[in-house]
């Protein structure tokens, strides 16, 4: 198998639900698709996680350590938490040696990995700082709503500080390729939600839109279409109606609260400005109903889906 469309999914917490929508999606998934798939993570949880669905233990490549055959659904440790990180580790070096196109990554514990000496915040710092990617961006691809974050995990309090005209003009160039590169929307209408209230108001609830965000789209990016600052309280809803493409949201609950209301079970993940494609399910570990056999494994469905699509359409453009 060409590394041009080898993909990799990461088992994530194996305490969490990572095995159970993992081999759940691997199941529902066509055969030649897991012909392409190399899985990291160890035969032990994935092997619970298909007994818990219901399904039939996926016949896929797994690359494992054995750190995570112990883990107890629900119980996250310091072994599951450093088994997380080891399957992510093995899965990102992959990649750098050019042998994987993409990574979908099941989620992990932020908390537990810190504890295992994961350095990062996130899936998308490890996966930017390992790549050498300098510029990139969290979007999140739903049925309905499309949206990119300019500013991340960052408290509401710093937003302000964190946020400049040069960020969100590398957010729109990233949203804009992507969209054009990955999704085939050949030219996509990309809103720019504004900061404050009404948009600022013209300065009356604050000078940020006009300041910050405003020069971000005075350039033309082609062939995108740049509109705003929008007002953020109807931002969404145009979107959802049809009338943008894609948003680019200033800060991270403003841009997933309508995401998880919308297309919380259908959204991915998706981090631009990668060498390689990576995707990822929109939720967490879900402790308190991992092992249940209860989880939703559309998002992960989704995500794979996605990475495979992306892939496909960037190995043609190659």
């Amino acid at each position: 198998m060409d590394a041009v469309t080898r993909l990799g999914i990461t088992l994530g917490d194996p305490a969490g639900i990572g095995p159970e929508i993992v081999a759940a999606a691997l199941h529902a998934a066509p055969r030649e698709w897991r012909d392409r798939i190399i899985v990291y993570g160890d035969r032990g949880p994935l092997e619970r996680g298909a007994k818990a669905m219901g399904v039939a233990v996926p016949d896929v490549k797994l690359v494992g350590s054995g750190h995570g055959d112990a883990a107890v659904p629900g119980a996250p440790d310091k072994t599951s938490g450093g088994a997380q990180v080891t399957y992510l580790e093995a899965a990102v070096a992959a990649a750098a040696r050019g042998e994987l196109a993409a990574i979908v990554t099941a989620p992990i514990s932020k908390t537990w990995a810190r504890r295992a000496g994961f350095e990062f915040l996130g899936h998308t710092e490890m996966l930017a700082a390992r790549l050498g990617a300098s510029d990139v961006a969290m979007m999140f691809v739903g049925p309905k709503l499309k949206v990119a974050l300019t500013t991340v995990h960052c408290p509401l309090a710093e937003v302000v500080a964190d946020l400049t005209t040069a960020r969100v003009r590398v957010v729109i160039e990233l949203v804009a390729r992507s969209m054009v590169r990955d999704l085939g929307i050949t030219a996509p209408r990309i809103g720019v939600v504004g900061l404050n209230p009404h948009a600022g108001e013209d300065g009356l609830l604050g000078d940020e839109d006009a300041e910050i965000i405003a020069p971000a789209l005075e350039e033309p990016c082609m062939p995108a279409t740049l509109i705003g600052p929008l007002v953020p309280d109807a931002a969404f809803r145009d979107a959802v109606h049809g009338r943008y493409d894609a948003l680019v949201a200033m800060y991270h609950d403003q841009g997933l609260i309508p995401v998880k209301l919308v297309d919380f079970d259908e959204s991915v993940n998706v981090t631009l400005g990668l060498p390689i494609v990576r995707t990822a399910p929109d939720h967490g570990t879900a402790y308190d109903i991992a092992g249940k056999g209860i989880a939703r494994a559309v998002s992960m469905q989704r995500a794979l889906a996605l990475a495979i699509e992306m892939v496909g359409r960037r190995a043609a453009q190659a």
